[in-house]
């Protein structure tokens, strides 16, 4: 990220110790008041910088872990290193993923912290009076918060409805709702108030926050069934514009750090991304060069490319593939075959060139006419146009594929929320 981070790293720190202190008080005479830091907007978008940190940035973040835990459990990579043990635990599954995964743990306690900063942010926003700028700290807060809430409801068959002790627990249907409740708040309050240029100097570049409001919207509108309402949100996005968690040498990418550079953890299983043999990539399929790379001379000969290559590679908060591919998928639900092929054909033929992050299968258009047969390529086609994004376990349950192609189905509940809630539900069998 950029020196941004640096330049709020006072008021960033301030909202983490005022945070996750356990009911005690750490005073600082010399620093100003946690009272001070939430009452300025600087403060503000300090605490949003943190937040968008916990969420992305480290080998603890949710981005890192949502990829890990879902690439191991649906086939996308292989295990290098039988020492890491809660990727052991992804690579055999079933049981073997307890609730001593720190994995999941570190999944939980930052998405549930992004959760507890983003809500003081929108709440504090409120009496920020450069409305532009409140603009921007809602949205900026709204995205992270409703990523966090998406990220638990595709990993956990029931999250928190809210944060404190003893908090109750909602089905993750709840939870995606949630998500889609809190970015149709921030749409009404960004409509006819842009943000300012002031905001977007200050904060980390790389969100493009209305067109990641309406693609997330769309996500989460399709993961509830709600396929009307996702294709109009998803028709809202500009499909030629990037939306990225940007990182640079010293606040590195976290895949690339731990994985990649240090061929230690995991790579990529091989040229059918983890696919069964029946839905296995094209041959000439340019994603598989994309997301691909190749080691002639040192074991394993697949490895991770793609939006994991190098310290500094920007990870996407959505493709704009996604988008067209949600439009196919519920044109499809809602029997309108004739839009739903012309949908999927858009990403089958989309060749790098046309694409903003260079992702392109350039293949000729799919000839499939019935509604299994148009699912089924773009289940298989979310699979290869989303590679390693963290989608894909959800996208198993939705497409009804067999659980013999994945190793879980939900994940048990960090110790560390059922030692300190009664009200933790039990865990899944599988």
């Amino acid at each position: 990220m950029k020196k941004i981070l640096y330049k709020y790293q006072i008021a960033f720190l301030l909202g983490i110790v005022s945070l996750t202190s356990c009911k005690k008080d750490f005073v600082n005479p010399n620093a100003p008041s946690t009272d001070q830091v939430f009452s300025s907007a600087r403060g503000l978008v300090g605490v949003n910088i943190g937040a968008q940190r916990t969420f992305s940035l480290g080998g603890a973040s949710v981005v890192y872990g949502l990829v890990n835990a879902n690439a191991f459990t649906t086939n996308e990579v292989i295990l290098m290193n039988a020492g890491n043990l809660p990727e052991f635990q992804f690579s055999r599954g079933g049981s073997s993923v307890d609730a001593t995964n720190t994995i999941l743990a570190n999944i939980w306690t930052n998405a549930n912290k992004v959760i507890y900063d983003a809500n003081t942010v929108i709440a504090a926003a409120e009496s920020i009076n450069d409305k532009g700028y409140a603009a921007g700290l809602i949205a900026h807060a709204s995205i992270l918060k409703a990523l966090s809430i998406g990220s638990m409801s595709m990993l956990w068959e029931k999250v928190p409805a809210g944060i404190g002790s003893n908090v109750q627990f909602i089905d993750r249907t709840a939870g995606f709702a949630a998500a889609i409740s809190t970015i149709d708040n921030a749409l009404s309050k960004i409509t006819g108030t842009s943000i300012s240029a002031g905001y977007t100097a200050d904060a980390v570049a790389g969100i493009d926050y209305i067109n990641t409001l309406n693609a997330l919207k769309a996500r989460y509108l399709l993961f509830t069934g709600k396929n009307t309402e996702a294709i109009a949100a998803a028709n809202l996005v500009d499909l030629t514009k990037k939306s990225t968690f940007n990182y640079d040498a010293v606040n590195s990418n976290p895949i690339f750090t731990n994985a990649t550079a240090t061929n230690n953890v995991f790579q990529v299983i091989d040229s059918t991304l983890g696919l069964p043999a029946a839905l296995a990539p094209t041959a000439g399929d340019g994603r598989i060069g994309f997301y691909t790379a190749i080691n002639a001379t040192v074991a394993p000969r697949f490895r991770i490319n793609g939006f994991h290559n190098a310290a500094n590679a920007g990870i996407p908060i959505y493709l704009p593939g996604e988008m067209t591919l949600i439009k196919a998928e519920a044109y499809a639900r809602t029997s309108n075959l004739t839009a739903a092929l012309t949908e999927l054909n858009k990403v089958i033929t989309k060749t790098a060139a046309s694409d903003p992050f260079k992702v392109g299968a350039g293949l000729t258009a799919s000839t499939a006419s019935t509604s299994t047969e148009i699912l089924d390529e773009i289940y298989k086609n979310r699979c290869i146009e989303l590679y390693m994004s963290g989608l894909k376990l959800e996208d198993m349950r939705r497409f009804g594929r067999a659980t013999t192609e994945r190793k879980r189905n939900f994940f048990p509940y960090p110790f560390k929320e059922r030692d300190g809630n009664p009200n933790t539900p039990a865990d899944p069998s599988f």
